[in-house]
């Protein structure tokens, strides 16, 4: 049975309040971890108790900052801790693969940042070691916990677009040189840290592809620093992504069926809303955000579901499985090598001879 595409479903999110309340362990104390902190402990009945860093300073300054009990000079100590349930690792992507193992290894639940690893090949690994260790592991791909994309997702499973056929997204910003976001050796590039949520909106709406067709520039330091994406599928749908590091770019996206469209708000990744539009009437209804959460406090959301997951026995979350993690990284490492490959061939035609 369908819904009318003019008639929106009520949000599922998980409750951030009266929950089981989970203490959190807190790995490389940076940009990302002080929103997470901060959204945690405003919105949630959970706490970090203890935070790590490789400096003892810049824990015990993070620790003091945020009213957390316990800081480590090193990780091992907090992976050891006994008051920790779970493991935040906010460390650059070429670290998510070994904080992940030693995390899981010591026997704690693991919420590791995007990408869950640098290649399909490292998710696979940290996938099969938390099935080992019975534990709990998920990417942090906060955006799919928010009040719209649940939304979202009922109007996907009630057919309320019809066959969809066409799926639009970009996400750009002007970036510094000389920053993590550039360097190879950390994981830098568009595609990695840009890309996965573009990819992950296509394989909500698609799923895994059947074809990849990527190019792109390549930055001085040898990254993708912007790029575009056609994901083709077998029923002739299309996702079309882009990403850049060179622009800020108007961060919308779009998703077109039969019956009719969905025009998501700019900076769709944050709490935000859409249009949905029925298809040759112009008709038009509108779901917007009323949790009051701005920007990144969304995060809260997703730490109110692995709460859940955790309290429940679940070593995966049933909305974002290690699977599509994987799958995700899938298509971002073909792609990246498409771009990488393209930009080789025209090096060595501009070369002079």
């Amino acid at each position: 049975m369908t819904r009318s595409p003019l008639t929106m479903p009520t949000p599922r999110t998980y409750p951030l309040r009266g929950g089981p309340a989970l203490r959190w362990g807190v790995v490389a104390p940076g940009a990302i971890a002080t929103d997470f902190v901060h959204a945690l402990h405003t919105h949630t009945d959970q706490r970090v108790v203890a935070v790590a860093s490789r400096s003892a300073e810049r824990a015990a300054e993070f620790a003091q900052r945020h009213g957390i009990p316990r800081s480590y000079g090193g990780y091992a100590a907090l992976f050891d801790d006994p008051a920790v349930h779970v493991v935040y690792v906010a460390a650059p992507h070429s670290e998510h693969l070994s904080l992940g193992l030693a995390a899981i290894g010591a026997g704690k639940h693991v919420l590791i940042e995007k990408p869950l690893g640098m290649s399909a090949a490292e998710a696979r690994t940290i996938r099969d070691a938390a099935s080992a260790a019975g534990v709990f592991v998920m990417e942090a791909m906060w955006t799919r916990f928010l009040p719209q994309t649940d939304v979202m997702v009922q109007l996907r499973d009630e057919g309320a677009l019809g066959d969809v056929r066409l799926l639009t997204a970009d996400f750009g910003f002007l970036a510094q040189p000389g920053g993590r976001i550039f360097d190879p050796v950390l994981g830098g590039g568009a595609l990695l840290d840009l890309g996965v949520y573009l990819v992950w909106l296509s394989r909500l709406w698609l799923g895994a592809p059947d074809a990849i067709t990527a190019t792109g520039t390549l930055s001085g330091t040898g990254v993708d620093d912007q790029s575009a994406t056609v994901l083709g599928y077998a029923s002739g749908a299309r996702a079309v992504l882009t990403t850049s590091l060179l622009v800020s770019s108007p961060g919308r996206a779009g998703v077109s069926g039969t019956e009719a469209h969905l025009d998501l708000d700019p900076d769709w990744v944050f709490p935000s809303g859409f249009d949905l539009v029925a298809a040759g009437r112009g008709e038009r209804a509108r779901f917007a955000d009323r949790s009051g959460l701005p920007r990144r406090q969304g995060m809260a959301w997703q730490t109110a579901a692995v709460a859940r997951h955790v309290a429940d026995g679940r070593t995966e979350s049933p909305e974002h499985p290690l699977q599509a993690s994987i799958e995700i990284l899938g298509v971002i490492d073909e792609a990246r090598r498409q771009v990488l490959v393209a930009a080789e061939e025209s090096s060595r035609e501009s070369a002079p001879r």
